[in-house]
């Protein structure tokens, strides 16, 4: 695999127009003005903001504040190599993580000071989980209820791997939709949801670890799939894997992991039920929630630690959620669309499994054919959303 990395070029930032390049210089400097807008932050907190929007717009980048604590951890994750540079010059995956690290330090996260631990995000993720659109999709597992077995596997791997499209991946199982294979015409790329479930229902129950992606709408259907599995006794204990503090908007950490259980368990019918067994799964110790300094690390998953890959290793299973977290185990390189998932994951410690929504530039597993036709009729088809895959690798022995 690594002489395919070799071949296959890091992505990043140096081409005007390209999809990194419309990170920077347009999304960017929204989230950064939706951040300033969420808090009332004072006059040092916006100061710092619109330093980063300068500096990661037209500047090069900065070392870490003196003094941070974390400030010889990024030098042994690259920033050594990275600082002095401009931002689109960097590898994609570190300059984007290396964005919210220094986000974070911007609205005074690291402390100390009264904004310390205060998510910036914060308010957005606590008005999706608010939203009435959630309170239709839980309302939509007492109809799940009613579906046969097999139904219900395939309706809740769907909504874990479309998050908060999670209604969709309910409606997607009413008809032959649901099991329509990978082309142009159908939003999933590459399918192996049914050798995932066969492996859970042929193998002895063990451990699930699910690396988790976003917080909110996004972690509901997570945490509802690893209710199943566990009510069901096709897996004996979860480990929930989340950020060790605010990244990418929305990804998950314990704070929101907690915030999601309750919604369900404060929920009526089905819904209630399910957060009625996790919050007993958390309290017992059945299911857990676990975090590593790694998980906002701006490497990819091959470059892990020791303790992080023996724990994932000793899972019968890992799910994988979302696009950053895909473009960490595969790397986030130009790879030929074709490239085998299974070649790129060998290395992983055990069996791991991708539910992937398609946001960036990453795509492998992808029939070519299909590629080419995409290409032509659908150009922004690799980071629009509209389409996802579910891939099975590692060591699957």
């Amino acid at each position: 695999m690594r002489s395919r990395q070799q071949a296959a070029p890091v992505i990043t930032g140096g081409t005007p127009g390209s999809f990194p390049w419309r990170v920077f210089h347009e999304r960017h400097p929204l989230l950064l003005r939706q951040v300033a807008d969420g808090l009332p932050y004072g006059p040092a907190q916006r100061r710092e903001l619109e330093r980063l929007l300068t500096e990661s717009t037209s500047g090069v980048i900065e070392p870490l504040e003196e003094g941070a604590r974390d400030a010889t951890r990024w030098v042994a994750w690259g920033g050594g190599e990275q600082y002095g540079r401009r931002w689109t010059e960097a590898p994609f995956l570190w300059a984007e993580s290396y964005f919210y690290r220094r986000l974070l330090s911007a609205v005074g996260w690291f402390g100390p000071g009264p904004w310390q631990g205060v998510d910036p995000f914060g308010p957005v993720k606590a008005a999706e989980l608010a939203g009435p659109a959630v309170d239709a999709e839980l309302a939509a597992l007492d109809e799940l209820a009613t579906l046969p077995d097999e139904r219900q596997d395939r309706a809740l791997l769907l909504s874990s791997l479309w998050g908060n499209r999670a209604d969709l991946g309910f409606r997607l199982t009413a008809g032959p939709a649901a099991d329509a294979g990978a082309d142009a015409g159908s939003p999933l790329l590459g399918d192996d949801s049914a050798l995932l479930l066969a492996a859970l229902e042929q193998r002895p129950p063990g451990r699930l670890a699910l690396v988790a992606d976003n917080a909110g709408r996004e972690l509901l259907p997570d945490l509802v799939l690893i209710d199943r599995l566990l009510h069901t006794g096709r897996v004996t204990a979860a480990d929930l894997h989340v950020k060790p503090c605010p990244y990418y908007v929305s990804d998950a950490t314990t704070a929101d992991a907690v915030a999601a259980v309750r919604r369900l368990r404060d929920a009526p019918g089905a819904a209630g039920r399910i957060g009625g067994r996790l919050w007993r799964a958390l309290a017992d110790g059945t299911l857990r929630i676990g975090t590593h300094p790694f998980f906002s690390a701006p490497l990819p998953f091959e470059a892990m630690p020791d303790d992080l890959r023996a724990a994932l290793g000793s899972a019968a299973l890992t799910v994988v959620k979302g696009d950053l977290n895909y473009r960490r185990l595969v790397g986030d390189r130009h790879w030929p669309v074709d490239t085998p998932f299974a070649a790129l994951t060998g290395w992983f410690p055990g069996a791991v499994a991708a539910l992937r929504t398609l946001k960036s530039e990453v795509a492998v597993g992808v029939d070519p054919a299909v590629a080419a036709r995409l290409d032509a009729a659908e150009p922004g088809w690799r980071t629009s959303g509209a389409h996802a895959v579910i891939q099975l690798g590692g060591a699957l022995g």
